[in-house]
């Protein structure tokens, strides 16, 4: 695609008199490759226009700035090279999501293995799936690694064309607040915009709970303001939590509702919890129907209500669905039973916020007999106000609370650990800054009847401190651990 026929779907853009031929559009300057668009970012530490001359030097035939800069090739200067960067990839690509069914999820905790679950619903309806989240990117059967949650627009969109190349007929992404806020995801043509819930999490971004609230509101408004009856959108909300009462305001699409304290499209009922599963009672447009889950706990039965009904509103049946959720395992990292021959469960969870702890050792409560050992940290360079409350909750459900590092990043682990012990002064728990031997202490003390939480990083296979990134798996350490009991 020439310069000129990608700048038209910009308005009020100055055409340069050079019209090159533009092979990718990236807003990496490591990543330019001859013929390259440079889109120069302003970030949040990074500012893209300093490498507009790097980028030059590495084959670029044009750049897209909110400012000049000092090169010999085109520059074509616009208010925000973060919008236009959207607009431009997704013109680029040929709008690979008006050819697929997008479906978004959005919220603090449940994301990932909400979209799991859906995904396998399509995979055993026969139909070829892309899936965009925390844990990896799949287009097909292929599996790439994932650096953020929702990557960029260029990245996205990009991503997407590779799915229509593949003949994926179903994407689902895991969408986050940070993409939503910074408009990475302006241009994606969603069909269904699922909502998890909202909790406490990034505010040392966001600063302000309403304020995560509006950014996570933009997916539902994204659906668009029009009707296509012959291709519906929808909202597919947890009516339990108060934040989908503002996003039914902010939507025109068709709301879908899903619960468990009220009555929904789809709810639950007759919930019971054991150390091997969960069942309960589905009631649907469909009527009455017993689920039984290999997943534990009330989290579980939320994201398996929001898979049923994404699937339901997709025209699968209900008999597929029902069938698909009864043989789902679990999702790696996400309330996962780790197996070492010992005599008392380990378990290791993503839960990395106070919601999603306490949802946890709550659901533990159900099968612990005697003691509970909790293994959490707090990851640094991340919103600090919850660290105190996540070792309030740790002390609280659990009957030996086990402070220690989880991600650091650039901070002293022994400073989040003293922000942590801040909310529990006086109350009892010990505090083991290496987490391999918080993990040890653990795994070495439980006994029969007893349960060892590991929580904070899940699936993750490293732990990022100063700057360095080691290979650190809690599955892997636990195990280590119980080999030498």
């Amino acid at each position: 695609m020439n310069l000129h026929t990608l700048l038209n779907v910009l308005p009020l853009v100055k055409l340069p008199n050079e019209n090159p031929t533009i092979t990718d559009i990236v807003q990496d300057n490591r990543k330019v490759t001859k013929g390259a668009l440079f889109i120069c970012i302003k970030g949040l530490t990074v500012d893209g226009h300093k490498f507009a001359q790097d980028a030059e030097l590495q084959g670029a035939a044009a750049i897209i700035a909110e400012q000049p800069v000092n090169v010999s090739i085109p520059v074509i200067v616009v208010k925000d090279t973060k919008r236009a960067m959207a607009i431009l990839a997704d013109a680029f690509y040929n709008q690979p999501t008006r050819k697929l069914q997008l479906i978004g999820i959005t919220g603090t905790n449940g994301k990932t293995t909400t979209s799991h679950l859906i995904n396998q619903i399509f995979l055993d309806s026969q139909v070829n799936t892309g899936l965009i989240g925390t844990m990896y990117i799949k287009i097909g059967d292929e599996v790439h690694e994932a650096k953020r949650t929702t990557p960029d627009s260029t990245i996205l969109q990009k991503t997407f064309k590779k799915m229509v190349d593949a003949d994926v007929k179903t994407a689902i992404m895991e969408v986050s607040s940070h993409a939503l806020d910074q408009g990475r995801v302006f241009g994606c043509d969603y069909d269904i915009a699922v909502f998890t819930n909202l909790t406490q999490d990034h505010l040392d971004y966001h600063h302000t709970m309403e304020e995560y609230r509006r950014a996570k509101s933009l997916l539902f408004s994204q659906l668009g303001n029009t009707y296509d009856h012959k291709k519906p959108k929808y909202a597919v909300l947890n009516i339990d939590d108060k934040a989908s009462e503002k996003f039914q305001k902010e939507t025109a699409a068709h709301i879908i509702t899903y619960g468990i304290d009220n009555e929904a499209d789809f709810f639950a009922t007759n919930i019971h919890m054991s150390a091997s599963g969960t069942t309960f009672t589905l009631h649907s447009p469909e009527g009455k129907h017993k689920v039984n889950l290999q997943l534990i706990g009330k989290f579980s039965v939320y994201n398996v209500l929001a898979a049923i009904a994404t699937g339901y509103i997709s025209n699968i049946s209900l008999d597929q669905i029902i069938h698909t959720i009864e043989n789902v395992k679990g999702v790696a990292g996400r309330f996962e039973l780790v197996n070492g021959g010992q005599e008392f469960p380990i378990i290791v969870d993503y839960s990395h916020t106070p919601d999603s702890l306490e949802n946890v050792l709550k659901t533990i409560q159900h099968f612990a007999e005697k003691r509970v050992f909790v293994v959490v940290g707090c990851g640094g360079d991340r919103d600090k106000t919850k660290r105190p409350i996540m070792a309030q909750i740790a002390c609280q459900y659990g009957t030996d609370p086990i402070f220690t590092s989880d991600n650091p990043r650039s901070e002293d682990p022994l400073d989040i650990l003293r922000d942590m012990e801040s909310g529990v002064q006086g109350q009892r728990y010990i505090t083991i800054p290496d987490r391999k031997e918080a993990i040890y202490y653990g795994v070495k003390n439980a006994k029969k009847g007893d349960v060892v939480l590991i929580a904070g990083k899940g699936h993750e296979t490293y732990q990022e401190i100063g700057g360095q990134i080691l290979d650190f798996d809690d599955r892997v350490v636990a195990l280590e651990a119980v080999k030498e009991r």
